[in-house]
């Protein structure tokens, strides 16, 4: 199996500290460049207005199977949690598209470090992608309030 970046981020993250936990609490706008070579696959993007963003945690460990997440001190197992340390430190958002320009898109809601190699973007549709009242046991959503 061999993954091959479609692009790289560029992001104001420079260190995991600096990032949110979650893409979706970011503010801040992120820029997602896609190799020349990958520019058509974006035939059509724009009409899209939110997506789903693929990338590598290139600074995440590897050999992580349990942590601690920010939102409890119980240990949990990687797969149950949404940490980037783990086998494969794959990570998504949901982005806000807001412009293109040519082979780069600007995007708000992306958690990702400076540097991150961009593996795919998807179109995100809620009629698609959004599972009404979906829950993971552990959380807890009143957390989010605070």
């Amino acid at each position: 199996m061999e993954l091959v970046p479609v692009g790289v981020i560029h992001s104001p993250y420079r260190e995991k500290s600096e990032a949110p936990t979650q893409g979706r609490f970011s503010e801040e706008t992120v820029e997602l460049e896609i190799y020349p070579q990958f520019a058509e696959a974006l035939k059509d993007v724009e009409k899209a207005e939110y997506l789903i963003v693929l990338y590598w945690c290139h600074q995440a460990r590897r050999d992580v199977l349990q942590t601690r997440t920010p939102f409890g001190p119980e240990l949990r197992g990687v797969f149950a949690c949404r940490s980037p340390s783990r086998p494969n430190p794959i990570a998504f958002c949901v982005a806000k598209l807001l412009e293109r320009k040519g082979n780069r898109l600007l995007v708000r809601g992306v958690d990702a470090i400076d540097g991150s190699p961009l593996l795919d973007i998807k179109p995100y549709s809620s009629d698609l992608d959004s599972i009404e009242n979906a829950r993971i046991g552990w959380f807890k959503r009143d957390i989010l309030a605070r």
